[in-house]
């Protein structure tokens, strides 16, 4: 995976947290001028999302001897969550930079996959993404129209042209659009010409829809499709044997229940967790039933998390769910050098007061690394794998709290706890993390804080 998505990482983890510091600070109307009333206000439920979703994908290119496939699916996880100005959108995060009336100029960064044959995306690289800058303008509620610019990492460009709609029917969210993909001629000589052909510049069709269903409460099925008409250079080139593209969607997420109001005071309270940790060999079910192995050469990390409140309960039982990004440093050691990690996920807690507050925890989001690590990098070795530097992420924690523990009230706002810090690509499973098995465990212990 290349760098713009750990790029997108890095701007989703600053900006959730900017857009959090200029949206949750109360209105004068909101204000009392108690001191007691300031300490007890509560969060608002967000706009939220998770989802899994299986993407299926025609290969336009052709193939060599012994390769026939006509399809590539990718198993791909999603997050949402919509703020005022910064939002993560399944494969798409970005930032609102200007508003004016309908009118607004954003960041924004998406995944951008490439359609060959599994057996070949490890090797290759696999899928990349996309950044640049929008503009957009709101036509009403429903219909709205952009203009971008945006680049992959080496600088292939497009200028996309979209129009689109949003409708909400009953149980029904429908999405639909048409986009005129602008494509310079080293994009195409790249990408469809596999740098082999030099290929002009031209506009591909790509048109389709995104649907959701509500099924109850807080569970939803998701689907979509969408059909691309080449342009006349890519149509001509000897690389590519189809004149079309086709992609498909389905899969299910968990997301605000469509059937009541989003509620305006929460249970749930921001957090700031400060955690070191110890690499292991071992992988996820050999930690879970304590036959953990320590790693001889000790790798160790020290991570920063922030916690920011997006609801209280999910189906109706108690959980505490966040949106948090994650600043992760990997220390030098014998075997390696200082590398960084970036993390976004959503996270859910379940308390269980007895005889004091236990919390169990469990996230999933996506990690990004600058240095591939020594733990995780001798794994990819012994498997034949290029090691990739996005993958999945999982955060399961086990905490207590201290307040409770020691029979000291003012530290009810203290956890200690422990982590198991997980990145993994899902089994081969997803183009996006290089199609991979395997990853990287560290045992972790932490303060959390709650604000």
């Amino acid at each position: 995976m290349k760098h713009w998505l750990g790029l997108a990482l890095s701007a989703t983890a600053v900006l959730s947290s900017a857009s959090y510091a200029q949206t949750e600070q109360p209105t004068l109307g909101e204000q009392t001028s108690s001191v007691e009333s300031l300490r007890e206000h509560r969060e608002a439920e967000k706009n939220w999302g998770i989802a899994a979703v299986i993407r299926q994908a025609s290969i336009p290119y052709s193939q060599g001897a012994g390769v026939d496939d006509s399809s590539v699916a990718t198993f791909v996880p999603m997050m949402f969550y919509k703020g005022d100005n910064f939002y993560i959108n399944g494969t798409e995060t970005g930032y609102r930079l200007y508003t004016k009336d309908q009118f607004s100029v954003g960041a924004v960064l998406r995944m951008h996959f490439i359609d060959i044959p599994a057996a070949y995306q490890n090797q290759i690289g696999g899928d990349t993404g996309m950044g640049g800058l929008q503009f957009r303008y709101q036509w009403d509620e429903n219909v709205y129209g952009f203009a971008e610019v945006v680049t992959d990492p080496e600088a292939h460009m497009q200028a996309n042209l979209q129009v689109g709609a949003k409708y909400e029917l009953g149980d029904w969210y429908l999405h639909p659009s048409a986009t005129l993909i602008n494509k310079t001629d080293d994009y195409n000589s790249h990408y469809y010409g596999i740098n082999r052909e030099k290929l002009e510049s031209g506009t591909d069709i790509k048109v389709g829809s995104k649907v959701r269903y509500h099924v109850a409460s807080n569970f939803y099925l998701l689907g979509g499709a969408y059909v691309t008409r080449f342009d006349k250079a890519v149509r001509q080139s000897q690389t590519v044997n189809d004149d079309w593209h086709t992609e498909f969607y389905a899969g299910f997420g968990f997301f605000n229940d469509a059937s009541k109001p989003r509620r305006s005071s929460i249970d749930t309270k921001p957090y700031l967790r400060v955690a070191h940790g110890w690499a292991t060999p071992s992988d996820m079910g050999e930690i879970l039933t304590g036959n953990t192995v320590k790693d001889k050469y000790n790798n160790q990390l020290s991570s920063v998390f922030y916690g920011h409140p997006l609801t209280d309960e999910l189906f109706g039982i108690p959980l505490d769910i966040y949106l948090t990004p994650g600043l992760v440093t990997h220390w030098q050691s014998e075997v390696q050098d200082f590398s960084t990690e970036l993390v976004m996920a959503i996270k859910a807690y379940y308390t269980v007061n007895w005889p004091v507050k236990w919390r169990f925890g469990v996230a999933e989001g996506l990690s990004y690394v600058n240095s591939i690590t020594y733990i995780e990098g001798s794994e990819m070795e012994r498997k034949g794998y290029e090691p990739s530097k996005l993958l999945n992420y999982i955060d399961l924690s086990l905490d207590v709290n201290i307040g409770d523990l020691v029979n000291v009230p003012k530290l009810d706002n203290v956890w200690l706890g422990y982590s198991m810090h997980h990145r993994s690509a899902i089994f081969e499973s997803a183009s996006q993390f290089g199609r991979i098995k395997g990853g990287s465990n560290y045992n972790t212990v932490y303060l959390q804080f709650d604000f």
